[in-house]
């Protein structure tokens, strides 16, 4: 069964736990897939396939053994560079870390293995995670599966190529400012960005991270379907005690009504004709399923919470990030830190505080907001998905990528889950591209997001299976 590749991770391991088919199948079916496309957009940069068999075994012997292996038995997996997997270097895309073996999984690996998973490889990132572009100076650049012309995304891009062309049945991403909801729109996938404390993280092969990263970047799943986010979700989320910020809230939350508010133009966003049009058309999907759509003229605060999100990130340390990126030479991290350096240079103690005072009130705001709607419809993007290295043609290109990136930058701020969905294809200056909308909701309601994401999706057709050119 060489195609097995091709099935959703629910479908696969619900086959291998039945022992229709074996884990060890399943991964020598996702290793020749990697083998056949991976060459073509340099989506996994670290693949062991002895290690991946042998993984495999153990799941099949589980099940021999009558043991449960989990509810994801035998599903191949990729995890991104930026998380520690025992053996492996955690590198974050920089040469300056090529050398950092972890010597113990982060919880998020750890999380996957208990729940049964096979790790196929782990996925390309921008250097520091800083670019919504995925290339660097150690692993390469990694190219959109559907278009090679257009971003794969980032900081997710390897993650979000590599599902989308069939390289595993999940990935894990990670987001401090849309790195799982914009490589799954760039690449036509389904990425959700979990509610922070959601799914347990730390890296111990690294430094503890400053406020800004513990209170913002999240660990969450990219997928073909719906359905696969709530299987990776639930693996994801169980509890790990190395997490302060782990919270034990339940994956499905009080009944509350199919009421979801539209914002065609959220703050002033003034998105591009085909991107509004598919929010119009996930609108009306709703709305045939029962959904009750109403189109709103104001949200709480969002362009402000992007700003301040941009500045609790990066001002926590800024010098010493943009002495590393000098160091290491990368030209799109350069780029990303001297493009913010109004926003993130100078921060003081004074600020710092009225900064984190003012995540309070915006989050106060959000939540009762959420009080009235269960979810609320937004674009992930001003635009269609960008020309590959857009950022690095110019300062007006450069502010054009992060002025329409701020519906996915304020979300963190927050702390709120965000979901993108994607919902088909448009045409765009470089040939047809993938297009998707962005669904919010109240802390811990991922289940809200993740239920008007299947009524969407229901409505339309399913993701197809990429298939990279040269």
């Amino acid at each position: 069964m060489s195609d097995l590749w091709r099935l959703s991770a629910t479908e696969l391991a619900t086959l291998i736990r039945k022992r229709e088919v074996s884990a060890a199948q399943a991964a020598r079916s996702a290793l020749e897939r990697l083998d056949a496309v991976n060459p073509l957009i340099n989506a996994v940069v670290d693949c062991r396939p002895e290690e991946v068999l042998e993984r495999a075994r153990q799941v099949d012997a589980a099940l021999a053994d009558g043991r449960d292996p989990g509810p994801l038995a035998g599903v191949p997996v990729t995890v991104k560079v930026n998380v520690d997997q025992a053996g492996h270097a955690t590198t974050n895309g920089v040469r300056l870390q090529a050398h950092t073996i972890a010597a113990v999984n982060s919880p998020v690996v750890d999380n996957l293995l208990r729940a049964g998973a096979v790790v196929l490889g782990r996925t390309n990132t921008p250097a520091f995670s800083l670019r919504w572009f995925t290339g660097n100076r150690l692993h390469g650049h990694t190219r959109n599966p559907r278009n090679r012309a257009l971003t794969p995304g980032g900081s997710s891009g390897g993650a979000a190529a590599a599902v989308a062309s069939g390289i595993g049945h999940l990935a894990h991403g990670t987001d401090i400012a849309g790195s799982i909801r914009y490589p799954a729109y760039a690449c036509g996938v389904h990425g959700l960005r979990p509610t922070l404390g959601r799914v347990a993280a730390y890296n111990a092969s690294l430094p503890e991270r400053s406020l800004g990263g513990q209170i913002t970047a999240v660990s969450g799943p990219l997928a073909r379907s719906i359905a696969d986010l709530r299987l990776a979700l639930a693996a994801m989320a169980a509890p790990d005690p190395r997490d302060p910020w782990w919270v034990p809230a339940p994956l499905t939350g009080s009944a509350a009504p199919r009421r979801a508010a539209l914002s065609l133009n959220p703050d002033g966003l003034e998105p591009e004709p085909a991107v509004v049009k598919a929010l119009q058309d996930a609108a009306r999907k709703l709305s045939e399923a029962g959904w009750t759509v109403d189109t709103v003229e104001n949200i709480p605060p969002l362009r402000e919470a992007s700003e301040l999100q941009v500045r609790m990130w990066l001002a926590d340390g800024y010098e010493a990030m943009l002495e590393a990126a000098r160091k290491e030479g990368d030209p799109g991290a350069l780029a990303a830190l001297e493009g913010q350096r109004g926003l993130a240079a100078g921060m003081d103690l004074a600020a710092y505080t009225a900064l984190l005072t003012r995540r309070a009130t915006l989050t106060r705001l959000w939540e009762l907001f959420f009080a009235e709607y269960a979810v609320l419809l937004l674009p992930v993007s001003a635009e269609l998905p960008f020309e590959d290295d857009l950022d690095l043609q110019g300062e007006a290109a450069y502010a054009r990528v992060w002025r329409a990136q701020m519906p996915q930058i304020g979300v963190p701020f927050m702390g709120l889950p965000g979901l993108s969905v994607a919902t088909g294809q448009a045409m765009g200056p470089k040939g047809a591209s993938p297009v998707g909308v962005q669904i919010l909701a109240g802390r811990y309601r991922e289940d809200l997001c993740l239920a008007a994401g299947e009524a969407i999706e229901a409505a339309g057709p399913p993701v197809s299976i990429a298939e990279p050119r040269a």
